[in-house]
């Protein structure tokens, strides 16, 4: 396993991160934990409000949180603007990654003309067909796919089963989960007086840097230009970005969203679980869509953007639902009415 230092003082956490140092900076720290599950060699952390009242209970040697909750903990504590992010911050000093050896497993299939670099690793039963590029330290884990004339860029990371079918071009330190696939066709298709005729896909997927891609998503090449996600586009698993789609800088996605064809969202906007977005959609930068909305017309400004109906209980939706099929007839009534009380 590769790792780091297996602990931190309170004191060398605080410099690494410009954080406020409260108490004994002497503290050492060997992992973290939340409030409630945390040991006495744990930092736990508070990023939300309602789970100030653990502060008075947990085992944490020391906690992050916001400097006007410093008075409620009364041990150690490094105060940040953010606790959740420091605590990510911290959180990845003590992550451990399985180290990854350089070089070819012997049951990889390499075509001739692949570049592969010296210091990336391709794992057992990988696939690295013609005219591909694996750049320095990239990772291939076990049983990855990476088809004609694709590049992982340096430092990459597939992490196993990924397959690249064509034209995938991924930039510096692209993290793509398992099950994912990257260059698939899009789903192009004419109707020819009787029949579908299948629209060649004839671009590929460019991926910037520092992207994450979740297992089972599924990223399909462009009919004529590429698809592309900007630096910093971090995915969800199981989600469909369609061919031609264009994802803004810093947009993050969660599960099972969808973007149809052509569609273009803009940067640092945030895609709530299950959301859909039509095809040939333009969305502005800083847009939230909250969980499940349908987005079916282009979003000018930035903001948070919803649709659907709340849950409710099954009684009182099935008689909203059959009075939401009279609404025309209703609005058509108010009208009539709003005229003839007119003077």
């Amino acid at each position: 396993m590769s790792g780091v230092q297996a602990t931190h003082t309170l004191a060398e956490l605080a410099k690494r991160f410009a954080l406020e140092l409260r108490g004994d900076g002497g503290v050492s720290i060997d992992g973290v934990a939340t409030l409630a599950a945390a040991q006495s060699t744990q930092i736990g952390f508070l990023a939300n409000p309602r789970y100030r009242g653990e502060l008075a209970t947990t085992q944490a040697a020391a906690v992050i949180l916001r400097a006007e909750d410093v008075e409620h903990f009364a041990r150690a504590a490094l105060v940040a603007k953010d606790p959740y992010v420091a605590y990510a911050k911290i959180a990845a000093l003590f992550e451990r990654q399985p180290a990854s050896a350089r070089g070819i497993h012997p049951s990889a299939v390499i075509a001739a003309d692949a570049q592969i670099s010296a210091s990336a690793s391709i794992g057992p039963f990988c696939v690295v067909e013609a005219g591909a590029r694996i750049g320095d330290g990239a990772v291939l884990g076990p049983h990855c796919h990476v088809g004609m004339d694709c590049h992982v860029g340096a430092q990459s990371r597939l992490v196993a089963r990924v397959t690249l079918v064509a034209r995938v071009r991924l930039g510096k330190r692209v993290l793509v989960h398992p099950g994912a696939v990257l260059g698939a066709d899009g789903f192009g298709l004419a109707f020819d007086a009787d029949r579908w005729i299948k629209v060649p896909q004839l671009g590929g997927v460019v991926v910037g840097d520092d992207c994450e891609i979740g297992a089972n998503t599924t990223i399909d090449r462009g009919t004529l230009e590429d698809t592309v996600l900007e630096e910093d586009v971090r995915l969800d698993n199981q989600i469909q970005i369609a061919h031609n789609v264009r994802i803004g800088a810093h947009t993050a996605m969660a599960g099972c969203s969808a973007v149809a064809g052509s569609a273009k969202i803009g940067r640092w906007c945030l895609i709530g679980g299950g959301a859909g977005v039509l095809g040939h959609l333009e969305i502005a930068d800083k847009v939230t869509i909250t969980s499940m909305a349908l987005v079916t017309h282009s979003i000018h400004e930035p903001g948070e953007y919803s649709s659907g109906t709340p849950i409710q209980d099954n009684r009182n939706w099935r008689r909203n639902a059959a009075r939401f099929k009279h609404l025309d007839e209703l609005n058509r009534r108010v009208q009539a009415l709003e005229k003839d009380a007119k003077p």
